[in-house]
C-alpha cells in the first residue's frame, strides 16, 4: 500500500465520527486535538521529503508546465492528494466545531460534511451560507 492509498483511509475515522456520531461524547474530545490531520499529513511528508528540492523549486517559481509534469508523477499526484485530504479534514474539523458553537443542527452539518469530503469548496460555501443564516436568526 502506498502513501497515496493510505491518505484517505487514515482520515476516514475522523470523518465518520463527525458525520455519523456528531453527538457521541468522544467525538468532540477526539476532534478537539489539533493533530487530527496529522495522519494524512504523514503521507504528504513521506511523499514530499524524497523530492523536497524538486518540489521546493517548483513552488518557489510556479510554472504551469513544470507543475503539470510533477503532478503527472505518482509521487506528485499522491502528494497533492494527501494535501487535499489533510486540509479538507482540517476545514471539516473547523466546520464541525463552528456548527456546534452557533447552534446548527448536526442533521444539517453532517450532510454538508459529506459534500465537503468530495467537493470541499462547495461544502465550505454551503456551510458558510448556513452559518450566516443561523447567525442572522440569532441577531
Amino acid at each position: 500500500m502506498t502513501a497515496f492509498d493510505l491518505a484517505f483511509p487514515l482520515a476516514v475515522p475522523f470523518w465518520a465520527a463527525m458525520i455519523l456520531a456528531p453527538n457521541w461524547r468522544w467525538t468532540p474530545r477526539i476532534m478537539a486535538s489539533p493533530w487530527v490531520p496529522l495522519l494524512p499529513l504523514a503521507c504528504y511528508f513521506a511523499l514530499v521529503l524524497p523530492h523536497f528540492g524538486e518540489w521546493g523549486r517548483a513552488m518557489l517559481r510556479p510554472d504551469l508546465g513544470v507543475l503539470q509534469t510533477l503532478l503527472a508523477t505518482p509521487w506528485g499526484a499522491g502528494l497533492v492528494w494527501a494535501h487535499l485530504i489533510a486540509f479538507d479534514l482540517f476545514i471539516a474539523r473547523w466546520m464541525y466545531f463552528e456548527g456546534r458553537a452557533v447552534g446548527l443542527s448536526p442533521w444539517l452539518v453532517s450532510p454538508i460534511l459529506v459534500v465537503t469530503i468530495f467537493l470541499s469548496p462547495f461544502g465550505l460555501v454551503v456551510f458558510l451560507l448556513a452559518r450566516g443564516v443561523r447567525l442572522r436568526s440569532l441577531a
